[in-house]
């Protein structure tokens, strides 16, 4: 019987090329430190919601949006004048100590309703913040083509990060208290900065012809006004699309929040409980995704493309909340939250984020964050008032769930229109790229004998790519 090296079970599990491990590797890493820093903070975040009154999740909600509205412009202000490499540790080592302040206030129990409420609203941007940074770099530092391969097995890094999240804070928040976890947190927001340095080295120490390009690439601010990202995202159709995609879905998933809410407080009254019950909802979404992004994910973008897989999510919201309509219960809720996170992360998630792959630099940071957090925080905002609203109209869970029938029906076609867009414009730009090619090749032939190898190759928007 022959025997399974590393190297071949990797194979096995994604289509991975040579050349191209390591720095899958380390991105994988990287993801699995954010998102285990993260989810050992949300438990805590979703009782410390309950705790400051149901009624008052859509001031929450609104808060984090007025928040992320002063982000964006703090952030389009830093991308502007710093490279890449510095970038990425600035956010990251603002968070770490935005996280030490909150252990002090909440050990020394410092105005304690007001810093549950901040804590709350800090988290929400913390996570959009931090997760859409991680995926501006892996847009930037990868092809289309292989992110439609590598995605998926970059995205259950973080899946392993979310699983390790909850179990932690199940095993030590009882004996420690929930404050003396965020400066483990911290520190897996530093290890994550480690792997940042870890692939920034790789790209830059890359042999070949394009090497020197990355390199200096790397070391250049993204450029632009603090704005730019706004301005560019409300020029683009695509992008508009991908805002409304993103609009819609967040809707959808403030929805499922407030039930969630509202249906738990009702059926358990003891703290203690409903934050196992959100741990435990945790882990068995992040089981279902990792089990997705390892086994279904690529094949299901390989075989159908990425309009139909960002069509399941919605179809499956469908389903959900035609359930939910008819039997508002804790039981439908719960499979419903678990089916739709773990869609989410392991298959819309990845998919919406090869989307960016073909776009420019400054619009994979500048207008993919505003996307992913002004874009999705205002849509939580939005959706938490309408939620009210309608409970306000006299209707129930059910009345509720019904209205986001034909909702998921729209996000659906957004959906669709998207992937039959990039696809265009993938297929545009590899054409541009072998024209490019073919030329260089016909003006240099003898330069262009020895090839490009590894690491450092040029996308399909002209910036290097990892190999």
């Amino acid at each position: 019987m022959t025997k399974l090296t590393p190297a071949a079970l990797l194979g096995r599990l994604v289509q991975v090329r040579q050349g191209e491990a390591t720095a899958m590797l380390w991105s994988f890493a990287y993801f699995f430190c954010l998102l285990c820093g993260y989810y050992i903070l949300r438990p805590v975040r979703d009782e410390m919601g309950i705790q400051g009154g149901v009624e008052n999740l859509q001031w929450l909600f609104t808060g984090t949006f007025v928040t992320m509205l002063a982000a964006v412009p703090l952030f389009g202000w830093v991308s502007s004048r710093y490279p890449r490499r510095k970038l990425l540790p600035i956010v990251y080592l603002f968070f770490v100590a935005n996280l030490l302040i909150f252990y002090v206030l909440l050990q020394f129990r410092i105005a304690p309703t007001f810093t549950a409420q901040a804590f709350f609203i800090w988290v929400s941007v913390f996570n959009l913040f931090v997760v859409s940074v991680f995926w501006s770099f892996m847009a930037d530092l990868y092809r289309n083509e292989q992110a439609r391969r590598l995605f998926g097995f970059i995205s259950a890094g973080g899946s392993l990060g979310a699983l390790a999240g909850p179990i932690v804070t199940a095993m030590l928040a009882p004996a420690t208290g929930p404050a003396n976890l965020l400066p483990l947190s911290a520190c897996l927001l530093l290890m994550a900065v480690l792997c940042i340095y870890r692939l920034a080295s790789r790209v830059a120490r890359n042999p070949g012809e394009h090497a020197e390009i990355g390199r200096r690439a790397a070391e250049q601010p993204i450029g632009g006004n603090i704005f730019a990202g706004v301005t560019l995202a409300l020029k683009s159709p695509y992008l508009l699309g991908i805002g409304v995609y993103v609009v819609l879905g967040t809707l959808l998933g403030t929805f499922v929040y407030f039930h969630q809410a509202y249906i738990v407080s009702m059926a358990i009254s003891d703290s203690g409980s409903r934050t196992a019950l959100f741990a435990q909802i945790d882990l068995a979404v992040n089981v279902l995704t990792l089990v997705c992004q390892l086994f279904v994910v690529n094949r299901l973008i390989a075989r159908f493309g990425i309009g139909t897989t960002l069509m399941v999510l919605p179809v499956l919201a469908v389903v959900g909340f035609f359930l939910i309509g008819l039997a508002p219960t804790l039981t439908v809720l719960i499979a419903f939250q678990v089916l739709r996170r773990a869609g989410e992360y392991a298959i819309t998630r990845p998919a919406r984020e090869i989307l960016f792959t073909v776009l420019n630099r400054e619009e994979k940071y500048k207008s993919k964050n505003f996307i992913d957090t002004v874009v999705f925080r205002g849509g939580d905002a939005v959706s938490g008032w309408l939620f009210e609203g309608l409970r306000i109209l006299g209707l129930g869970f059910s009345g509720i769930a019904f209205v986001g029938v034909p909702i998921a029906l729209l996000w659906a076609g957004t959906g669709w229109m998207l992937g039959r867009t990039q696809e265009d414009m993938r297929k545009t730009q590899e054409w541009r790229r072998r024209t490019d090619a073919l030329e260089t090749d016909q003006a240099a032939a003898p330069q262009n004998s020895a090839g490009t190898g590894g690491m450092g190759s040029v996308g399909g928007d002209g910036q290097p790519v990892v190999r």
